[in-house]
């Protein structure tokens, strides 16, 4: 059975009168891609930072792979890599040097860096980068440099906060190639808050945060199920043949119409009580926006209160 590799409990911080993370309580297993969702200002960096050891909390354990932040900081933050939302690279300096700089902290030098950044600029296609300075570089670029600093000490966890926000679509599916490689050959977890939820929808498990507390957990099927259900699409009806189902909410799409139903077996039942409309249809599983939009009551990407 896969072990748990973090393990949050009761964890709470408040920044004077505001309770940024409230009693909030998780698990994520070793390997899996882990999404951590909720609104700007729902809590997501303040608990990333407790968990890196940048700011301490106020109750709860937190614990990494074993290791407890107040007993091993040093040993945790070798096992941890981290991808902010916004970039922590030194502009004037080359890639070279950031790297270089970065790789010293873990007491990686001479030929075993070397080694490492060859490894590197292979997986991340970093090769002619290396003598531009970072303050020249395009926002993909810059990313994937992001990430290669994260990843130089062959940390067990990848902590990505927003790793894609504003790149282009094909950049996006660069770097996700690399992370989905990264997990299949060396197993490492990856935990994720995202704006996309087409990311998420990837993920092994979620947990969706709103004003600093837990509101759903659980896979991207259970989610939905739990909180969006499924949708019909029928084609080639008359809005009079769509009435017939008795159905009070219908929304028109291109070339037909689509209606919501609690389940698979509902949609399934609703299609053989009318086999005559059902001529040319589809069923599809709501969305992880849609669920996020029930969970929270706004969309990804807006503030909290």
């Amino acid at each position: 059975m896969t072990e748990d590799i973090i393990r949050i409990d009761h964890l709470s911080k408040s920044f004077r009168d505001v309770k940024a993370v409230d009693d909030l309580s998780f698990r994520v297993r070793e390997g899996e891609l882990f999404a951590f969702l909720g609104v700007n200002g729902a809590g997501k960096s303040t608990t990333i930072n407790m968990l890196c050891g940048q700011l301490a909390r106020d109750e709860g354990e937190i614990e990494i792979d074993g290791e407890r932040p107040e007993s091993n900081t040093d040993e945790i933050k070798r096992k941890i890599g981290v991808v902010f939302q916004n970039s922590v690279l030194d502009s004037p300096l080359t890639v070279y040097d950031n790297l270089q700089s970065r790789a010293a902290l873990y007491g990686i030098t001479g030929k075993a860096f070397r080694d490492r950044l060859s490894e590197l600029s292979g997986l991340l296609d970093l090769s002619g980068l290396m003598k531009r300075s970072v303050g020249k570089l395009s926002g993909g670029q810059r990313r994937r440099i992001d990430i290669a600093r994260a990843l130089i000490h062959n940390p067990k966890i990848l902590i990505l906060d927003e790793p894609t926000t504003g790149l282009d679509p094909q950049t996006r599916k660069k770097l996700w190639s690399v992370i989905s490689a990264l997990r299949r050959e060396r197993k490492m977890t990856v935990f994720l808050t995202t704006h996309y939820m087409e990311e998420a929808a990837d993920a092994d498990f979620v947990v969706i945060i709103d004003g600093g507390r837990k509101v759903a957990e659980g896979t991207p099927l259970q989610l939905k199920n739990a909180y969006s259900g499924d949708f019909v699409t029928i084609y080639g009806m008359t809005e009079e043949d769509i009435r017939t189902l008795g159905r009070e909410k219908y929304d028109k799409v291109r070339d037909g119409y689509r209606i919501s139903v609690g389940n698979t077996r509902e949609a399934t039942e609703l299609i053989l009580k009318h086999p005559e409309i059902f001529s040319d249809y589809e069923i599809t599983k709501g969305r992880m926006d849609d669920v996020f939009l029930e969970v929270t009551g706004r969309n990804p990407g807006e503030g909290g209160e």
